[in-house]
This record gives structure tokens, sequence and C-alpha cells, in this order.
């Protein structure tokens, strides 16, 4: 049973005229008959009595016309508020996000675009690492982050940083008081706390991997994640390398340049046909946040989106 059956029903019903019930429904004639036989077939019994000279309701179709009626209602009062629904329905931007430094990076941007575009609501996922790239295609998450190395090439990709990777470490690890390392110094520091790929990065796992030097298994922390890494490394059991994303250090971690360690370029990844205004908006308050953190030195390059 569908709504062309029951509009059909009651137009005819109405009319007692397949003919003039056709013209008002813009449909022909044999396509109103069939409409009318089909669901008489789904509800065993006849609904008019039909001669080539009249139509009448039976008793049936007088019994039904009620039921019909209401069913016609209900489907028109909740096509009519799920359109106003959909109207007054928040604008919203979807963006997937790897760990929770990614989600801190967000939070100065967030600010900015609550104050600029209130009717803005952001969706934040915390996804993993393999699946991010299929939702950003499926339309599913409309932003991701990632390096330019490892950005997909079928996307945009937006450079929003040049990320330095840094040695992170307790305050009261034998490395706290030095401002920065060499690669060589941290292959003889203690305990290293790391990561597989490709929640490691390439270009990260491949200084990591130096960094590892041949260190014996016990003296290297695997974790899942990197969430995995920042207690480790708090409660002084090892250090790490991480990227220093813009807004994202924590007060009781020091921080230690690396010597010889290039930044990598880091930056958001979309796709403008799928996207809005919202989102190359959104961008651009990311940029400058992002400028507003790093040292004048380091700044952020600033090609248009």
């Amino acid at each position: 049973m569908n709504t062309t059956q029951l509009e059909c029903f009651m137009e005819v019903a109405n009319c007692l005229n397949f003919s003039r019930a056709a013209q008002r429904l813009n449909i022909t004639q044999p396509a109103v008959s069939h409409q009318i036989s089909a669901l008489e077939n789904e509800l065993g019994v006849k609904l008019f009595q039909r001669t080539s000279k009249s139509v009448r309701l039976t008793q049936e179709g007088y019994l039904f016309t009620q039921y019909a009626g209401e069913i016609l209602k209900l489907s028109q009062n909740s096509m009519a508020r799920m359109k106003e629904s959909s109207q007054d329905a928040p604008r919203r931007i979807v963006i997937g996000c790897r760990n929770a430094a990614e989600l801190r990076l967000l939070l100065p941007a967030l600010e900015r675009l609550r104050s600029a575009q209130p009717e803005v609501l952001p969706v934040l996922r915390l996804i993993p690492f393999d699946s991010m790239e299929n939702l950003l295609e499926d339309g599913t998450i409309q932003l991701m982050f990632s390096f330019q190395s490892t950005a997909m090439t079928k996307a945009r990709y937006v450079e929003l940083c040049y990320c330095p990777i840094v040695c992170v470490c307790a305050r009261t690890h034998p490395l706290a008081s030095y401002e920065s390392i060499t690669i060589e110094q941290l292959r003889s520091s203690g305990r290293i706390a790391v990561c597989r790929p490709p929640i490691c990065p390439p270009d990260l796992f491949a200084i990591q991997t130096q960094a590892v030097g041949g260190r014996a298994t016990s003296q290297i922390l695997f974790c899942d994640n990197q969430e995995a890494i920042f207690p480790l490394v708090a409660a002084g059991y090892g250090f790490a390398l991480v990227p220093d994303y813009p807004h994202t250090r924590m007060p009781e971690l020091r921080y230690l340049s690396i010597s010889q360690v290039e930044p990598l370029s880091f930056g958001a990844v979309y796709f403008p046909q799928k996207t809005g205004s919202i989102i190359r908006q959104f961008l651009e308050l990311l940029k400058t946040c992002a400028q507003e953190e790093q040292a004048p030195e380091s700044r952020l390059r600033t090609d248009l989106i």
C-alpha cells in the first residue's frame, strides 16, 4: 500500500467517477484504475461497485475512507514536519580527528567560528586512522588533517603550518635540562615511547626509527596510539617524538627541538565539490590561529585556499 493508491481511492470516493478523479490527479484514467485494482488486491476486498453507468462505494470501501483519510493526513503532516525540520536545522561541519592533539588544535578556530557564525554547529569525530580517508571520500566527514606527504591525492590539501618534530619528556627527565637535542643524543637517553605506522606518519616514523637506534626491546615502550604515549612520558617512563601542533602543548611536559630535523608540512584535506563555503571559511580561521601561535621565523604560508 502506498500514498498514490490512497490518493486515487479518496479522489474516486469523492467524485464517484474515474475520469473526473484522473483529471483532478493529473494522471490517466487507466492509471487510476490500476492503482485502485492494486489496492483492492492487497486489501482482499472490493472498494467500489462499478457498472458502465455508475460507480459507488461498497460497505468495505465506505469503511476504508476513514482509514485512508487518516493515513494520508498523517503522511502529509509528517512530510510537512520533516520539511520544517530541514529548513530549521542548523548548518553543520563534520571534522574528523585521529587523536586528542588534533582535537585541541581545533579549539581556537572553533571559538572564533562560534562568534562569527553562531548558527553553524561543528560535529567532531574521533576516528581510527585506517578508516578516515574512506569517510572523507564518501562524505561522512568534510574535513580531516594530514601531513602533506600522506595526504589523499584525490582530495585538496591546504597547508596550515610547518610542524616541527620535537622530543617531549617529563620535567624530571634527564633530557629536560636541554633546549635542543640531537638524534645521536636521543639514541642513548633511555626509554622511548613509539607508535606504529600508519598512526605514526611515515616521515615521523623515519625520524623515530633513527632515535630508536639499536635499543633493546626493554628500552622501547610500544603504544597503540598517541594518547597512550603522553601518560607514560608525563610519568617519567621515557621520552617520545611527536609533531608540535599549534595550541596543543601540555604544560606538564618539556618540548625540546631536535637539531637537523626539518619541520613537516601539516594541513587539512577536503573535497571542494562536496563542501560549502563554511568549510573554506573555517580553514581560513585555522590558518590564522596557527599563524598567531607560531614564532615569526616559522610563520605559515599564506596561500589562498
